[in-house]
């Protein structure tokens, strides 16, 4: 077997059709930029900027969208033999409206279902998941089947003890109700060593929007390293050591629809380099606001050396 990958993430994949004028609704839009998109392949773009080896499962349609979604995956260095056609699906695409700083209608095209929710079981890789330094899996991921019994395969598959992480990812379009989706995160839970989510997120997963309480239930259910996002008052994570809250890194935000991904590479670097949680946090922020003040997610994700120079300037 080749040199094991230092994360394998699960999940989302499509194209991100972004409009090129903000404060307009999609009415009213001129023009339009496509961009490689979905949060499980965003995670891996941010995280091959850190010169990372990755890859990426999931499918696309067997469309020119999917053409399109192999070829800029392998130009940012993802590996993509794990990302495969479903031949009756359409590729997924996604639209949003840009409100600045904090406005930003997300509007999914993924019927009649989307090819990432096509991942049977049967088709995992399964020694490339259990060697993967950190296997990256999200909610998303457990709201269908096939999908959803891929998903917990694969976390099944991991040493209790190794890093998977799952980003809680909580899409209300994508289930029949927050009950039905707390259900298999509970489940998910069982089987990973780090969650990454926003307050909504956490409530989904463990019925609390209060951070310390959610990352104490998180913990309780046997995650070492509980992320909670709280928007404008920073991020808490905890972790055996203790509690550690870091504040917003301040930015003129343009987009913040991928700084939650921007974020979860640099989580992914951090944790790879063996950082404590206060640096990974800090950087992780950092990552983020710099994705939130340019327009594209994955094309926009920062190298280190832009991390650092953010981090350096204070």
């Amino acid at each position: 077997m080749a040199d094991p990958y230092d994360v394998i993430a699960m999940g989302r994949l499509g194209v991100d059709i972004y409009p090129q004028q903000t404060g307009v609704g999609l009415a009213d839009v001129e023009t339009f930029a496509k961009y490689l998109g979905g949060t499980a392949a965003n995670v891996t773009v941010a995280a091959a900027r850190y010169g990372h080896r990755v890859a990426l499962v999931s499918r696309t349609g067997a469309d020119p969208f999917g053409e399109y979604l192999h070829r800029t995956l392998r130009g940012f260095g993802v590996d993509d033999r794990y990302v495969t056609d479903v031949p009756d699906l359409p590729t997924p695409v996604t639209f949003c409206e840009i409100f600045p700083p904090d406005d930003f209608p997300v509007y999914f095209y993924r019927l009649p279902k989307a090819p990432d929710l096509v991942i049977h079981p049967n088709e995992l890789d399964l020694d490339a998941i259990r060697a993967a330094k950190i296997l990256w899996v999200t909610v998303t991921g457990l709201c269908e089947e096939p999908s959803r019994s891929a998903t917990l395969t694969a976390l099944r598959a991991r040493d209790p003890a190794a890093l998977t992480v799952l980003d809680l990812d909580y899409r209300e379009a994508f289930w029949p109700s927050r009950d039905a989706a707390r259900r298999w995160v509970q489940e998910a839970l069982e089987h990973v060593t780090v969650t990454v989510g926003n307050l909504d997120e956490c409530d989904t997963a463990v019925a609390t929007r209060d951070p310390h309480e959610a990352a104490a239930a998180l913990r309780a259910k046997g995650v070492r390293l509980a992320v909670v996002k709280q928007g404008p008052k920073g991020v808490l994570a905890v972790d055996d050591t203790g509690p550690v809250e870091v504040p917003p890194h301040p930015v003129d935000v343009v987009n913040g629809l991928g700084a939650g991904d921007a974020f979860g590479g640099a989580l992914c670097h951090g944790l790879l380099s063996g950082w404590d949680t206060g640096r990974t946090m800090r950087y992780a922020n950092a990552a983020g606001a710099i994705v939130a003040s340019r327009l594209s997610c994955s094309a926009a994700m920062p190298t280190a050396d832009e991390v650092e120079a953010v981090l350096d300037a204070g």
